[in-house]
């Protein structure tokens, strides 16, 4: 049996603040309701949804306009991110929406994994542009010049491996 609930504050993937929306009894009984984003829908909170509706349109006004300008500053950005590389320059691993929000953060810039839109991690070096997905549906981009570390890409150190066959220490000796 479905539940209808209004939505009390937008909630990712479900709807905005003043929508009507169906849910499984679970979802609502242990997630929407006790965090109160949502209310069980009456009488009463249909009318409240007028009242929800106009003041979410004010706020995605504001919202659009913020985003809009934070992706005019991230247009010019350029971040860089250090990755371990063989000695032929090709990537261990890849570089992650998470390592992406991490490099972010070294420079002030606080973000969260779910706004970056990357459809598959990044295996290649070089200058690739990252998308952000802002608040109203808004898109930035800025660039992420992905390198490799000095010491591998360019010498490959040798070790020297101990003798086995040398004296065994004293008290391994019979």
């Amino acid at each position: 049996m479905q539940n209808q609930l209004l939505l009390l504050e937008d909630v990712e993937e479900l709807g905005r603040s003043g929508d009507l929306v169906t849910v499984k009894p679970g979802y609502a009984r242990n997630f929407l309701i006790p965090q109160k984003k949502a209310v069980v829908a009456d009488n009463f909170t249909l009318r409240l949804r007028a009242r929800l509706m106009e003041e979410r349109a004010k706020q995605a006004i504001v919202d659009k306009k913020e985003a809009e300008e934070l992706a005019g500053r991230y247009a010019s950005l350029e971040l860089s991110i250090e990755v371990k590389v063989d000695a032929e320059g090709r990537m261990y691993g890849s570089v992650a929406a998470v390592d992406i929000v991490k490099v972010c953060a070294k420079e002030g810039i606080s973000i969260e994994r779910k706004n970056v839109v990357l459809p598959h991690p990044i295996r290649e070096l070089g200058i690739h542009n990252i998308q952000l997905k802002l608040k109203e549906g808004v898109i930035a981009t800025f660039k992420l010049n992905v390198y490799g570390d000095r010491v591998s890409a360019k010498k490959v150190v040798k070790v020297e491996e101990p003798d086995l066959l040398q004296e065994a220490p004293p008290e391994f000796s019979e």
